[in-house]
């Protein structure tokens, strides 16, 4: 043996040394595995708050959320809450808010820079969903006309849409089913539903698939759920309105959601693939309204509300064809931007691919709310799709050969002629 020449005292003597030698190796390995566990500590001190923040420890690579919400000024817990200086996620992420940007928490997060906005979407059609539900009812007998008196949630005179015993089935399946399509309704967890709820509904963008395309180590890029990153934007495709709109049908008899049978469908132009995906194939549209995108043509206040509670979504939509084209009698209403300070110039800024400057000619709506997006250039209107930056000129009806009867200015007047063959390659 390898001590066999040595004495006991020496013998022991020699194995302590390894012992304690060994032992060193040991808490020196497992030092150096602490060590590459834990990650380095990244500390910011936002501007807003002044506090102290260890969120990017974790995050680092997020995006930030705007570039009027900088991480530099926001911050992480600002928006989101939670324990600014833990370092583990249990600990770092209690009393965290996942969207802070859901109309039951808004106020708290965003009002004291956005509490108009938040008042105005509560009133909104697409938030109190009160004429789908006014229509459902009276379908079912429950009252005698279509006039909304109930809402997803109370507000103002409508009264919170709760079915009795009394109501049928076919109700109850629409509460239980339906509802999924107000904008703090959750979505379905399925390819082409994906969604966030309140402001985020339309303004965080999801891929089909659900899945995270961005830079934070911490979010799963096969977990199906996820924003495609962590960014607000106006530039809203019609993809995204396509995760409520144009997914399937309801069986109005019972109520049941029937879905579309012809997802996914991989065309070979985007042309030809937008004809497919943007609308059913029972509707009949024109070609701007499959070639633009949904936002070019439904303004903020038709979307978002103007914190009227209209009946209907009928009664709050007000954009027409003449909005951009006028008629044979009349050219479309126009404004000129005026100041740095003008609405238009707002939401131009806030818009990637929009370029407009004080003094440009704009078209505006009825309601005097401005087209930032359509503006004369030498002498024409052009519009510039607030998705894609593509420009498209705005011909007017005025000095045309259309044969429109004056007495029937509708949109419905102009699909007549105009409907689109959807048959045909665009």
């Amino acid at each position: 043996m390898m001590f066999s020449s040595l004495n006991s005292t020496t013998r022991i003597k020699t194995v302590g040394v390894l012992l304690v030698a060994g032992l060193g190796l040991v808490l020196m390995g497992i030092t150096l595995l602490h060590a590459i566990q834990q990650p380095t500590v990244i500390t910011i001190k936002p501007t807003l708050t002044g506090e102290t923040e260890r969120c990017l420890t974790c995050h680092n690579g997020i995006e930030a959320i705007s570039a009027s919400h900088t991480i530099e000024d926001f911050g992480c817990v600002s928006c989101h809450g939670g324990d600014r200086l833990a370092l583990d996620a249990d600990s770092a992420h209690t009393g965290m808010v996942r969207n802070p940007t859901a109309l039951d928490t808004a106020q708290q997060y965003c009002g004291d820079c956005h509490g108009a906005q938040v008042l105005t979407i509560q009133r909104s059609i697409m938030t109190t969903y009160a004429g789908a539900i006014a229509l459902i009812r009276r379908a079912f007998g429950l009252q005698a006309d279509s006039t909304a008196a109930y809402a997803v949630a109370p507000i103002d005179h409508l009264q919170a849409f709760a079915p009795t015993e009394s109501d049928g089935q076919a109700v109850h399946t629409f509460a239980e089913n339906c509802l999924i399509c107000h904008i703090d309704g959750e979505g379905l967890s399925a390819d082409y539903f994906y969604r966030s709820t309140g402001c985020a509904t339309c303004h965080v963008l999801y891929a089909d698939d659900g899945l995270y395309a961005g830079n934070d180590p911490t979010i799963s890029r096969t977990e199906a759920g996820h924003a495609q990153t962590h960014q607000f934007t106006t530039a809203i495709p019609y993809t995204q309105c396509n995760h409520c709109h144009n997914r399937g049908n309801y069986d109005l008899r019972t109520m049941t959601f029937v879905p579309r049978d012809d997802m996914p469908a991989e065309l070979p132009s985007p042309a030809e693939q937008r004809v497919h995906d943007y609308y059913q194939p029972i509707s009949q549209f024109t070609r701007c309204e499959w070639e633009l995108d949904c936002i070019d043509c439904h303004t903020s206040h038709e979307i978002m509300g103007d914190a009227v509670i209209y009946n209907d979504r009928s009664a709050a939509r007000y954009v027409e064809c003449q909005t951009c084209h006028g008629t044979l009698d009349t050219l479309p209403l126009e404004g000129i931007v005026s100041s740095p300070d003008d609405v238009a110039m707002t939401r131009a800024n806030l818009n990637p691919h929009v370029d407009l400057s004080v003094g440009d000619a704009i078209l505006v709506t009825e309601r005097g709310e401005p087209l930032y997006n359509i503006r004369r250039i030498d002498g024409e209107w052009v519009l510039t799709g607030k998705a894609t930056g593509e420009t498209y000129s705005v011909p007017m009806v005025q000095g045309s050969t259309c044969q429109q009867d004056p007495n029937e200015q509708s949109s419905a007047a102009c699909h007549e002629c105009h409907t689109y063959d959807r048959s045909t390659s665009p």
